[in-house]
């Protein structure tokens, strides 16, 4: 842009105040989208990462209650697939210790605790995509009104002008079409982000769903076989 006469910064500063609150709001939307999708791929990761090394505990033969006192030994907070097997593990020995409860009873109880326990990670996990998406969908309609409002006060300045020419129009109009690449600076990223990081979380959605039918049946059989004793 310098070598033919134009400077992006000095455009951006001699805009109109219009023009640079949509810019710092692009900027704004372009800032946090970035923060998100740094964060939410280090969390995506993680909750893979953690079901991988938490499933090749799972079925190395471990003993469930060993495992169990494993998982729940540690201060912090439960996340990830470790969360859905302590909660379905914990519903499944309280209810078989109240006794007098079928074992049908037992494993529905226990299959609530790890839907539910599902839900709140997936939703966790979930959290602030949607802030990605309506960056995606509203920064190049941002940008847009940027730049009408860019081209308006250009065409109402050359009207006082008794002769317009292309070095006359160019800064104006450059002015007003940054808006508009600002607003897909932002959008691009904030759209591929989304669409990739809704993607893994639907993977992530299927691998919980598939524990949960997997530990299921353990628990099944473990309730028949109390029966059958």
């Amino acid at each position: 842009m310098s070598g033919s006469g134009l400077n992006i910064w000095q455009l951006v500063l001699e805009a109109s105040l219009f023009v640079k609150v949509v810019m710092l709001i692009l900027l704004a939307f372009s800032f946090l989208s970035w923060m998100i999708i740094f964060r939410k791929r280090a969390m995506l990761n993680g909750a893979m990462r953690g079901a991988d090394e938490f499933e090749e505990r799972f079925w190395s033969g471990a003993d469930l209650a060993g495992l169990f006192r494993e998982v729940t030994s540690g201060n912090g907070t439960l996340t990830g697939i470790e969360s859905i097997f302590e909660a379905g593990f914990r519903e499944f020995v309280r209810l078989r210790q109240r006794g007098r409860i079928d074992a049908r009873t037992i494993l529905e109880g226990a299959q609530r605790g790890m839907r539910v326990a599902e839900t709140r990670e997936l939703d966790r996990l979930e959290q602030n995509l949607e802030f990605l998406a309506n960056v995606g969908s509203i920064s190049p309609y941002v940008g847009l009104l940027g730049t009408v409002a860019g081209i308006m006060v250009a065409f109402v300045g050359l009207a006082n002008m008794k002769e317009a020419t292309i070095a006359t129009v160019a800064p104006g109009i450059a002015e007003a079409l940054i808006a508009t690449a600002m607003g897909l600076i932002a959008a691009i990223p904030a759209v591929w982000a989304y669409n990739r990081y809704q993607t893994k979380l639907e993977r992530i959605s299927t691998r919980y769903d598939t524990f949960v039918e997997e530990f299921s049946s353990i628990l099944q059989r473990q309730t028949h076989g109390d029966d059958e004793n």
